[in-house]
């Protein structure tokens, strides 16, 4: 049985074009591809360097080892084909980089590569975005068989996951999250840490009144009607646990 399936029609276009230039790539070598490699251990990034050469020979990596580096990297090479992602490093808590990255760049495919191997989280990876789950105890060959369906247009998922059930309310929430902007994401942190208008404009050097116009943005894209069942609706997802720090 293979370890992987085929998700919706929906899920599958999103990344349709980067699916067609890598496999052009991986099929007829005519350039170079872009992979951010985003995990805070330099072994298992080195780990990963090494099952993808063996695939794509001629594939340009960037590495980061926190969220801040990712968004770095991400805004510094927006050519980048495919981001291998760790949902615990620095800087993320829970599915919030992951969040961040699709609600950004709706067009950039993303693996999420993490040790928390539980079939609920694997799945509701996809629901945030992802375009496959990789467990971090992962062979080589089923590493590159994770990596290969994804740049095949697959969603790909181990077994013990294939099968677990959709929360469609936070089907629903997930994405609602994919519509804000990205200031309207970072405020939506800081609304998590119950800051009031007043100190998020100071933090991010902005007019109050435009944090506001932010916040209503926020609760409408959301469908929620008060910045209390933000917080308890980014608690519930576990998005955010932990203050998280956006520059």
């Amino acid at each position: 049985m293979k370890q992987y399936f085929q998700t919706r029609p929906r899920l599958e276009k999103r990344h349709a074009r980067t699916v067609d230039t890598l496999t052009r790539g991986l099929n007829q070598n005519d350039g170079c591809q872009k992979i951010i490699i985003a995990d805070d251990h330099p072994l298992y990034r080195a780990g990963l360097k090494q099952a993808l050469i063996q695939m794509m020979p001629d594939v340009e990596f960037i590495e980061a080892d926190t969220l801040r580096a990712v968004r770095e990297a991400v805004k510094q090479h927006s050519d980048v084909d495919l981001v291998l992602l760790d949902l615990h490093m620095p800087g993320a808590n829970g599915f919030s980089g992951l969040a961040w990255l699709r609600c950004q760049n709706p067009g950039m495919p993303v693996v999420v590569v993490s040790g928390s191997e539980e079939p609920s989280v694997m799945s509701r990876s996809i629901i945030y975005g992802a375009s496959g789950f990789i467990p971090k105890s992962s062979c080589l060959n089923r590493i590159t068989e994770g990596i290969k369906a994804v740049l095949e247009g697959e969603v790909w998922l181990p077994e013990e996951a294939a099968e677990e059930e959709v929360d469609e309310n936070e089907a629903n929430f997930a994405a609602n999250l994919k519509r804000l902007t990205n200031k309207q994401f970072e405020i939506l942190m800081y609304l998590n840490e119950g800051l009031l208008n007043k100190q998020i404009a100071y933090d991010l050097s902005i007019k109050e009144t435009t944090v506001k116009t932010h916040v209503s943005a926020i609760l409408r894209k959301l469908e929620v009607y008060s910045r209390t069942q933000v917080v308890i609706e980014i608690r519930r997802l576990h998005l955010a646990e932990t203050p998280v720090i956006w520059d």
